[in-house]
């Protein structure tokens, strides 16, 4: 129970990732607080937890309206009597390219995936300022803010910005004992998420680039023979939130199965010689 007596709040509650930290925080301890601009999402990655004999609350909030953003965080306060553990993951892609994204759907990303993080980073930020005992931020990231990958301009580009925004926010609240870290996850292994997505009697789509040519597919590619699992995420996201941690700000960790380390010449489960 690393996060015992911990309050963690949770924002973007899709079936895959963000749904796999919530309930791995959950298991450790931690009262959750689930917001999406969903309200199906919330209630069901709230109820999720609450079935396992945690804490939660499911709460609807649209990360580019700031309003929406300051309810959610009172609430949460409210509710469990401050946050200690912040999980920005809220996220739009639109698959374009530089020559093909409109200006609109560019600025959309930016303003879900960066100001959505800014926002809710302020102000919960605040709280744990006032609540006088420091605190874990975790921005979700993704293997594209690292690379450049042709076809997803505007996604990539703000999944950058968050890496900077990361460690200037961290230096910014280091004074505060407020640790500010990103998680680095890359393409997934759909079978956690799917399975949920049944269970919760959702219909919902993992986001899928489709076959591309001179791209590979599935796990191949990966050094550790395997996509990562929203759940291997969450183990992640809980080392980060507990004190195990408490020396660690302002870095990238990176949950990937090696993709970002290898030489890219090297293409594991793929024989190119036959």
């Amino acid at each position: 129970m690393k996060l015992k007596e911990k309050v963690a709040l949770v924002v973007g509650c899709s079936p895959s990732i963000n749904a796999g930290i919530a309930l791995e925080l959950a298991a450790e301890g931690a009262k959750m607080v689930c917001v999406d601009i969903d309200p199906t999402f919330a209630k069901a990655c709230a109820d999720a937890v609450n079935k396992r004999g945690g804490q939660a609350i499911g709460v609807v909030a649209d990360v580019t309206n700031e309003a929406q953003i300051q309810l959610a965080v009172q609430q949460a306060c409210e509710t469990f009597g401050g946050i200690d553990v912040l999980v920005n993951g809220a996220v739009i892609q639109i698959r374009r390219g530089l020559l093909d994204i409109s200006a609109e759907q560019f600025r959309k990303q930016m303003d879900v995936i960066l100001v959505g993080t800014f926002l809710f980073t302020k102000h919960v930020a605040n709280v744990m300022i006032r609540q006088g005992r420091g605190g874990s931020i975790i921005n979700i990231v993704s293997t594209e803010g690292h690379q450049g990958n042709r076809g997803n301009a505007g996604y990539g580009t703000a999944k950058g910005g968050l890496l900077q925004f990361t460690r200037i926010a961290a230096m910014e609240l280091a004074p505060e004992r407020i640790r500010v870290n990103s998680l680095t996850p890359t393409a997934t292994d759909p079978t956690e998420g799917e399975r949920r997505t049944k269970e919760w009697g959702l219909a919902w789509e993992n986001p899928k680039a489709g076959q591309r040519r001179g791209y590979t597919e599935g796990d191949k590619g990966v050094p550790l023979g395997r996509r990562p699992r929203p759940s291997d995420y969450g183990r992640s996201a809980v080392f980060l939130a507990s004190d195990e941690s408490e020396m660690i700000t302002g870095i990238d960790l990176r949950v990937d199965g090696g993709v970002l380390a290898r030489y890219w010449r090297w293409n594991p489960g793929v024989n190119e010689l036959n």
